[in-house]
């Protein structure tokens, strides 16, 4: 994860009805963000060659009141997975904006290092997102930006300026690594938009690997 401190006015549009933005020690983050689904199953159910694969998203926080309380959430401006399948059902039934483009990763490890990479190709041209960390994990600091960053559970998808999507992420706390070295080749203006251009030549805030874990994605509804 490479997150980076914004003026929020880049984010108004995106942010769903019925919440706004979540803000860490006054600052607004867009995080770009690589991973890998493992073991995949929708409704409980394997689907073949569609089981194991690639996503890198550009997501920003939000938080809802709701019954006395704080629901902290993230919305995804766009995400990017190698099979059309995917973007089919995301974008129909969570109202997502799912792209689909040719991607691959590099898992390295050694006795002292990992090394993680992601590539993926927007109209001839590859981008990567690189991370090397140390080969220990250890518990994230409470009340970290780390923290802030990973510990979102609930996920919200702009539908229009009336209504939006709401559904709910479990996951239990990850652990993360002392990153060593990064490097982010991206063209986020191609990727992501023109208006996010400007990321090309920012330096993020910080950058992190988390240890993934079994996460489930729960049925949606629907907020006005």
């Amino acid at each position: 994860m490479a997150n980076y401190v914004i003026d929020p006015k880049y984010l108004t549009e995106y942010v769903p009805v019925g919440t706004e933005l979540d803000l860490w020690e006054g600052k607004c983050f867009v995080s770009l963000v690589g991973f890998m689904f493992q073991n995949t199953k929708l409704l409980g159910v394997k689907v073949p060659y569609h089981i194991n694969f690639e996503e890198v998203n550009l997501r920003f926080y939000v938080k809802r009141f709701e019954n006395g309380k704080w629901k902290r959430g993230v919305v995804f401006i766009k995400e990017i997975v190698p099979k059309r399948a995917l973007t089919f059902v995301a974008n129909t039934i969570y109202n997502e904006n799912y792209e689909t483009l040719p991607m691959n990763h590099q898992w390295l490890e050694n006795d002292k290092n990992k090394i993680i990479i992601y590539r993926w190709t927007k109209s001839g041209k590859e981008n990567e997102f690189m991370v090397k960390t140390s080969h220990e994990s250890f518990e994230m600091e409470s009340g970290s930006e780390t923290e802030f960053i990973t510990e979102h559970y609930w996920g919200y998808a702009k539908v229009n300026h009336k209504k939006s999507n709401e559904y709910e992420v479990t996951h239990p706390k990850w652990k993360t690594y002392r990153v060593l070295d990064y490097q982010i080749n991206v063209d986020f203006g191609l990727v992501y938009g023109e208006k996010f251009t400007f990321l090309n030549t920012t330096q993020p805030n910080s950058v992190m690997l988390a240890e993934g874990s079994e996460i489930t994605v729960e049925n949606k509804k629907t907020i006005f």
